[in-house]
């Protein structure tokens, strides 16, 4: 088990460097550029397996033990140590992070994004995923911190090289963004470790804050919170996400939705709850506000974009939503109640993989129309994707309705147990605040339902224009008919025939099946995902006792 743990961390961050390197002649394929992607799927599928068996390997009758630790002196002048271990809050991000990367690396075998070098592609992919990996399994502020900075490189470059208009400009902000965030995160972290006297977060959690005084554990909070809400995104932090998403290439956007904005909320549990728990009942009505404001006003913000007439790009519709769902996420962290922070890991989850489903499916929109612009999808396509491309249609009217939190799939049960949370929140705070947090997060849900919904209507069914009504005759196939003689009588205008488009290929259901599959599965077996998390945060609230 520790083995299994220290190879998914540093297999990836190998494989990247292997990416780099000339193929061996046995292994180039057709051409150097499709071995090097091959290099890219088998190391993340090695990585998937790796994760997979140590999930099978879990002691899952004891989920809030540290598993599979390892525990050996890096620093001994500032007592930093690799110190690795995973429990049942980080267990399923882990398998999420594995998950999404190698079904990002099978895409893009068959559909690489236009820009430089293959192999530099697959080579920052896996570092990405190594730092993100690395976040989620170290048990040192200091790690952390590094594993916490190390994704951003990788992200930017993906960006700015592989992503689409206006690429360098969100690169940048994406970038100093998150850099800004992580200064003022470091010097929080740098205060807990020396007033404290150590940087393990295990000690840290176990001592519960009771060697911080109240007044450090603020300016812990306020510090390493302002990094953490960054990435999160949490509004008013969040404007980098839409320009990042939208700019970015597929399989950027999903590691971006999927796995990367995970890092912040797993930040917020893992750093803030456990180990300053006075200066985090002090800012949570605080993070409450911000995070049902972030709700109502991400969904606002989608409702604008889909309306007629707006130009709006889907892929930044998407982006949008993410600020309201991972809203909901911050809205249970602030409870700090078990049925809250439960409710946001399993958020979290089903964030990731409805969210990178979407994206997905965007991306594969936007190949094939050469737009992701609402209008045109909507307006000028006659029957739309359940004419043209009916399971493509299906599959995202199923992505889009879990997305809303359809009862029995993934997206229901993280917000309903938020809102849960919020109703009764830790002792404490305000009940009257938190119940009216509560109703405002309620109210979310039903414009995340609209805005969802006239998605749906419009992309998948179209809008009869003017400029796109076709008769019925118009839109029926001709093939039989043979080809009218050119200026023959009543011969209709080549525009006004409506072509199929490409249904879902192959390796495209290969990617995608898996995370439909998981968002049904989770919906309809909860206690699968809160089974692991459960133990593992009435543990972490408590102190460290179980």
């Amino acid at each position: 088990m520790q083995f299994l743990l220290a190879f998914v961390v540093v297999a990836p961050l190998l494989g990247a460097v292997a990416a780099l390197l000339p193929a061996p002649p046995g292994l180039k394929g057709k051409n150097p550029d499709q071995a090097v992607l091959r290099h890219g799927v088998t190391v993340t599928g090695a990585v998937l397996i790796a994760t997979i068996v140590l999930a099978v390997g879990f002691d899952h009758d004891h989920p809030a033990t540290m598993q599979a630790t390892t525990d050996i002196s890096w620093i001994p002048a500032l007592d930093v140590r690799i110190h690795l271990g995973i429990d049942g809050i980080s267990l399923p991000l882990l398998l999420l992070t594995a998950l999404l990367t190698f079904l990002c690396a099978l895409y893009s075998y068959f559909k690489l994004p236009a820009g430089p070098s293959p192999k530099a592609f697959v080579a920052l992919v896996l570092v990405l995923e190594s730092g993100t990996l690395a976040t989620f399994a170290v048990l040192d502020l200091l790690l952390f911190f590094l594993a916490f900075e190390m994704v951003l490189i990788p992200m930017y470059f993906l960006i700015a090289r592989w992503g689409g208009g206006q690429r360098q400009a969100a690169a940048w902000k994406f970038i100093l963004y998150t850099l800004l965030g992580s200064v003022v995160m470091l010097l929080g972290i740098l205060l807990i470790g020396l007033k404290s006297g150590t940087f393990d977060m295990v000690a840290l959690a176990t001592d519960n804050g009771r060697g911080l005084t109240t007044s450090v554990q603020v300016i812990a909070v306020l510090a390493i919170g302002i990094g953490l809400a960054v990435k999160t995104p949490m509004w008013p932090l969040h404007s980098w996400l839409p320009d990042a998403h939208t700019a970015a290439p597929t399989v950027g956007s999903v590691l971006l939705a999927g796995v990367l904005l995970k890092m912040g909320t797993y930040g917020f549990v893992r750093i803030l709850l456990p180990i300053a728990p006075d200066g985090m009942r002090t800012f949570a009505p605080y993070l409450a506000a911000f995070a049902v404001v972030g709700i109502v006003y991400g969904s606002l913000a989608c409702l604008a974009l889909a309306r007629t007439g707006a130009k709006g790009d889907l892929k930044r519709l998407i982006a949008y939503s993410s600020v309201g769902h991972m809203g909901f996420v911050l809205l249970g962290i602030a409870t700090m109640t078990p049925t809250g922070v439960n409710g946001a890991l399993f958020a979290n989850i089903a964030h990731g993989l409805i969210t990178g489903l979407l994206f997905f499916l965007v991306g594969a929109i936007k190949d094939r129309y050469g737009t992701a612009d609402l209008d045109t999808l909507a307006g000028a396509t006659g029957a739309a994707l359940y004419g043209r491309a009916p399971r493509l249609g299906a599959l995202l009217a199923f992505a889009a309705i879990a997305s809303l939190g359809l009862p029995g799939l993934a997206g229901f049960w993280g917000e309903m147990l938020t809102l849960f949370g919020a109703y009764s929140p830790a002792e404490g705070l305000s009940r009257p605040a938190f119940r009216t947090f509560m109703a405002i997060g309620a109210f979310g849900t039903l414009l995340t339902a609209a805005y969802m919904l006239i998605v749906v209507r419009r992309v998948c069914m179209g809008e009869h224009t003017p400029h796109s009504r076709l008769s019925p005759d118009d839109r029926a196939p001709r093939a039989a008919d043979g080809p009218e003689p050119s200026g023959a009588a009543g011969a209709r205008p080549a525009a006004a025939t409506t072509p199929q488009l490409a249904d879902i290929q192959t390796y495209e259901a290969a990617a995608w099946t898996p995370l439909a599959a998981l968002t049904v599965l989770a919906g309809l077996w909860p206690a699968v995902l809160l089974g692991l998390t459960d133990p593992a945060v009435q543990k972490l609230l408590a102190g460290g006792k179980s």
